[in-house]
């Protein structure tokens, strides 16, 4: 690494600079109402290859672009530049660790909440291990929040844009304010729904199960991620509705994102799972699958030098 992280370099406005230089105007749209769309894309170093590899770029930047069509945003980027900035960013600061890499577009100017644009973009990698605590956990103990997750009808979970991540806020702070690391939002019916940044997943009579996306779900990579693995490695998956009693009789659980992996589900509201031996081996599966080490998933990788 070229540079101490207070001193990284980013891409923003097509230039690679300081991100103490990286100024927005504070009366722009996305810093008075979230008006962004975002991934926080995951590389990971290959030691024995000497390589990072970007993990499933392609599928972020397909879900980036819907995002901003959801939301109305015009994108002046195509998806080569996405990738030559990202790529160029990463090269500039000379990682050869694991990252987690937030790329946004941004509506600036002086417009309002309903302005298309103008539109520009950042990219901004940070080392994995300097991300939210919540994210460097090894176990999670979690509480059902009595906030309800965002509907579809209100403001769609299927886009990934700074706004809905203050739904995902007041469940957090709500649960750190109760002794919990995190907390499991359920829909406005009152199903299973998914973490703040996170998929849920849990594990019964070694079945592989998780809330559908018409449950409130981000359409989650990682998710897609989990669910491909546990089919290729023989666990039978099941993508239903989820009661929330069923939450304090599973025999494991898990969270899941691009931030935090796959971290296990010590509790929920105080019932004991404890982490076990599908979660760890599911966990396994995704850290070779994205760092290289599985030849059957190669063709998720993206490399950077």
């Amino acid at each position: 690494m070229k540079t101490d992280v207070a001193n990284r370099f980013v891409w923003y406005k097509g230039e690679i600079v300081n991100v103490n230089d990286a100024k927005i105007n504070i009366l722009a749209p996305t810093a008075q109402f979230g008006l962004n769309v975002f991934e926080g894309i995951p590389c990971y170093w290959n030691d024995n290859e000497k390589q990072l590899y970007a993990f499933r770029l392609e599928d972020h930047y397909e879900r980036l672009l819907r995002s901003a069509r959801l939301i109305q945003i015009n994108c002046p980027y195509t998806k080569e530049e996405l990738t030559k900035a990202f790529i160029d960013v990463i090269k500039a600061n000379e990682y050869d660790e694991n990252l987690s890499v937030r790329q946004t577009l941004f509506v600036d100017g002086f417009g309002s909440w309903g302005s298309e644009g103008p539109t520009d973009m950042f990219v901004a990698p940070i080392p994995r291990g300097r991300t939210s605590a919540e994210y460097n956990k090894k176990g999670l103990n979690v509480c059902v929040t009595s906030w309800r997750r965002i509907s579809e009808n209100a403001l769609s979970p299927r886009i990934k844009c700074g706004a809905n991540y203050i739904n995902s806020r007041c469940g957090q702070r709500e649960a750190l304010r109760n002794g919990y690391d995190t907390c499991l939002f359920l829909n406005e019916f009152g199903k299973v729904s998914e973490g703040p940044g996170s998929c849920f997943f849990m594990i019964r009579d070694q079945k592989v199960i998780t809330p559908v996306h018409t449950d409130a779900v981000l359409e989650s990579i990682t998710r897609d991620t989990v669910i491909q693995l546990a089919r290729s490695m023989g666990y039978e998956v099941v993508e239903r509705t989820i009661d929330r009693t069923e939450l304090y009789t599973a025999d494991e659980a898990f969270l899941c994102g691009s931030a935090m992996e796959l971290t296990p589900v010590l509790s929920i509201d105080r019932y004991e799972l404890g982490e076990g031996p599908i979660t760890k081996a599911l966990h396994k599966a995704y850290v070779d699958a994205a760092s290289g080490k599985n030849e059957q998933f190669k063709n998720w990788l993206t490399a950077i030098y």
